[in-house]
C-alpha cells in the first residue's frame, strides 16, 4: 500500500480539481501534521488561499472539497474547522497496513525517488592545499556530504567535486620563499607540519616584504605557465597536502576519495579561453590593464585577468562552471562555501548566465553557512588566536566520549570502548554542526554535543542502540512484512505517523539543501518511540500478536533512525 500520507495528497487534490476545475489540477492541499491531538492527525489548508483565488468563501470552499474527498478506505474523520481549516484523522487499519508495508520496503522505507532526476555537481570541502585542515572546514565538508548522500539516496547522479586550493598566490609564495632559504633540495621529505611552518615565513615575507611579494606573483605566472622548476616543488607538496586531506576524511566518515578531487589547477590550460571568450562577447572588459567584469548589484568587479596576466581564483570559478555544465552535464551546480563568499559566487553565477554558459534548465545554487563559534560567541580559536586544526578536534572528540563509554562500561573490551569512543565522538561532532539551520552562527559546546540526552548525534545513536537491545532480549524473533500491525494504543499511532513522515523529511532537505530538517525529524522519531516505549510495553506484551506488532514498530524505528544517521553521515551502533 502506498504511504497513507501520499495517497491523502494525492486525494486532496483531485477534490480541488472536480470543485474548481482542470485549473487548479495539482494544487498545493497546504497538508501538515497537526500540532494538537484535536485537530486531527493532518490538516489542509489550502481554501482559504484557493478561495481568495477562485472568489469563493474558504470555509465554504473547504466543505466542498471534503465532499468531493474519496477516502472511505483511508480516512476515518474529516473535518471543517475555523475559517477553512479541514482536519483529517486517518483510519487504524490504514496506518497498520502503511507501517507493515514499510518493514518490506528496508532500504528506502518509503521514501520515493526524486520525480526528475538530475546530474547534480555538488563543489564542497575545498581545502587550500599546504596547509592543514581547521575547523573552518569542517561545515563545507559535512554539510556537503551529507547533501551528496540525500540527493544520490534520492536518485540523482551526484557528482563530487572537491575544488581543492592547489594553484595560484598561495604557492608562488611557498616555492619562492623555500627556493630563497635552500629548502627546496629536501621538500621531498617534507611533513605537513613542515609545509605549514613555510608557509607561516613565506606569508610574513609577503604580507611585509614588498619585493618578495612581486617576485612571489611572479613565480604564480611561471606556475601557471608550466615552469617546471616551479612545478616540480608544487607535486610534492601537492601530494603531501592530499595525504592529509585523505586521513581527515577517512576519520571523518565523508565520501570524499582522490577521484572527486578537481581542484583549480585542473582548470588551468581552460583560463586562457575563458577569458577570451567572455571578453569576445562582450561580458568582460580591460579596466587599467586587467581583465574584468562589472555588474550593476556590486561596485567591486569580478576580476579575470590580472594586470601581469595571471589568474586568480575567479576566473578558475568560471571555467568550473563552465565545464561542469558543458562537460559534465549538470543541470544543477551546488556550491558549499562559506557566506563571506557570497559576493563572489553570485558574481560569478552572473558572469556565467550573461555569457551563456548557465543556462535553464541549469543553475547554480550557493549552500552557505555560518561560523562555528567558541564559548564567548567569537570565531572559535586556540588561546594564541589560531584556527584549531581538525585533526586536534577530533581527537579531543574521541577521547572524551571513549571515556563517556568507558565509565559507564566499565567492563566492555577495550577494542569495542575505542570503536564506540570514535563512533560517538565523531558523530557528536557532525550531529552538533548539521542540526543547526546552516545560515546560522552556532557556539561549541563539548558538553552539550556530547549528552546522552537533548537533540544530539549520541542521543540518537542510544535509541537505535536500544532498540536493538530489544531483539537480541527477545530471543529468536523475526518480524517482516507479513507481520500484522494492529494499532490499540495512541502512542502506537503517533509513533507510525512519525515513521511515515521519514520521506517528506528526505526530500525537505533537498528541497531546501538544509541537513537540519533531517536532524529535527529523526529527533521527533526518537522521542515518539520513547513516547511510545514508555505506554505499551513490547516483551512483556499482553498478548503473541501484540508483542510481534509492537516489535514490528521497533524494527521500522530502528531501521529509520539508522538510515536517516547514514545520510548525516553518522554510524548507528548496534550496542552501546
Amino acid at each position: 500500500m502506498p504511504n497513507p500520507v501520499a495517497q491523502l495528497r494525492s486525494r486532496l487534490q483531485s477534490a480541488i480539481e472536480g470543485v474548481l476545475g482542470s485549473e487548479y489540477a495539482g494544487s498545493d492541499p497546504v497538508l501538515r501534521r497537526s500540532t494538537q491531538p484535536g485537530f486531527g492527525d493532518f490538516q489542509a489548508n489550502a481554501a482559504m488561499a484557493l478561495g481568495k483565488r477562485a472568489g469563493r468563501q474558504p470555509r465554504e470552499l473547504a466543505q466542498q472539497i471534503v465532499d468531493a474527498l474519496d477516502g472511505d478506505d483511508l480516512i476515518a474523520k474529516v473535518e471543517v474547522a475555523g475559517p477553512g481549516f479541514i482536519n483529517i484523522w486517518l483510519s487504524d487499519d490504514a496506518l497498520g497496513v502503511a507501517a507493515r508495508s514499510l518493514l518490506g520496503d528496508p532500504d528506502r522505507l518509503g521514501v520515493d525517488p526524486a520525480e526528475a532526476p538530475e546530474t547534480v555537481v555538488i563543489d564542497y570541502s575545498s581545502p587550500n592545499l599546504a596547509k592543514e585542515m581547521h575547523i573552518g572546514h569542517l561545515r563545507s565538508t559535512i554539510i556537503g556530504d551529507s547533501i551528496a548522500r540525500v540527493l544520490t539516496f534520492l536518485g540523482h547522479t551526484v557528482i563530487r567535486q572537491n575544488h581543492v586550493g592547489d594553484w595560484g598566490t598561495q604557492f608562488g609564495m611557498l616555492v619562492e620563499h623555500m627556493l630563497e632559504i635552500g629548502a627546496a633540495a629536501d621538500s621531498a621529505n617534507a611533513s605537513l607540519a613542515d609545509l605549514n611552518a613555510f608557509y607561516r615565513e613565506a606569508n610574513d615575507r609577503f604580507k611585509n616584504d614588498a619585493a618578495f611579494a612581486d617576485r612571489a606573483r611572479e613565480r604564480v605566472v611561471k606556475l601557471q605557465s608550466g615552469d617546471e622548476e616551479t612545478l616540480e616543488l608544487w607535486r610534492t607538496f601537492v601530494s603531501v597536502s592530499l595525504g592529509h586531506a585523505r586521513d581527515t576524511y577517512d576519520r571523518l566518515g565523508v565520501l570524499l576519495t582522490d577521484d572527486d578531487i578537481h581542484g583549480e589547477s585542473a582548470y588551468n590550460d581552460m583560463l586562457d579561453d575563458v577569458a577570451h571568450e567572455i571578453e569576445a562577447v562582450g561580458v568582460a572588459a580591460v579596466d587599467d590593464g586587467a581583465l574584468v567584469v562589472f555588474t550593476e548589484k556590486y561596485d567591486a568587479p569580478l576580476l579575470v585577468r590580472k594586470q601581469d596576466g595571471g589568474y586568480g581564483y575567479g576566473t578558475t570559478d568560471l571555467a568550473g562552471v563552465r565545464y561542469r555544465v558543458g562537460n559534465l552535464g549538470a543541470t544543477w551546480l551546488i556550491y558549499v562555501v562559506g557566506s563571506p563568499q557570497t559576493q563572489h559566487l553570485d558574481q560569478v553565477f552572473m558572469t556565467v548566465s550573461r555569457a551563456g554558459w548557465l543556462q535553464p534548465p541549469a543553475r547554480a545554487v550557493h549552500v552557505s553557512f555560518g561560523s562555528v563559534l567558541g564559548p564567548d560567541r567569537k570565531m572559535y580559536k586556540t588561546r594564541t588566536g589560531e584556527n584549531i586544526k581538525l585533526n586536534e578536534l577530533l581527537d579531543e572528540a574521541v577521547a572524551r566520549a571513549t571515556a563517556k563509554v568507558r565509565d559507564a562500561n566499565p567492563d566492555l573490551p577495550s577494542d569495542d570502548i575505542d570503536r564506540l569512543g570514535r563512533a560517538i565522538g565523531i558523530g557528536a561532532v557532525k550531529y552538533a554542526d548539521l542540526s543547526n539551520d546552516r545560515i546560522k552562527d552556532y557556539v561549541f559546546d563539548w558538553d552539550r554535543m556530547l549528552a546522552f540526552e537533548g537533540n544530539t548525534g549520541p542521543y540518537l545513536q542510544y535509541a537505535h542502540a536500544r532498540i536493538r537491545s530489544i531483539f537480541r532480549r527477545a530471543e529468536d524473533v523475526t518480524v517482516d512484512d507479513s507481520t500484522p500491525i494492529v494499532l490499540a494504543d495512541a502512542a502506537e499511532r503517533a509513533l507510525v505517523l512519525e515513521l511515515l513522515g521519514f520521506g517528506d523529511a528526505v526530500h525537505s532537505v533537498a528541497e531546501h539543501l538544509q541537513p537540519h530538517r533531517l536532524c529535527t525529524y529523526l529527533f521527533d522519531l526518537a522521542q515518539s518511540f520513547t513516547a511510545f516505549y514508555e505506554s505499551c510495553p513490547v516483551l512483556r506484551a499482553p498478548d503473541e500478536a501484540t508483542r510481534s506488532s509492537r516489535l514490528a514498530l521497533c524494527e521500522v524505528t530502528a531501521r529509520t533512525l539508522a538510515r536517516g544517521l547514514d545520510l548525516l553521515g553518522i554510524e548507528a551502533p548496534e550496542r552501546m
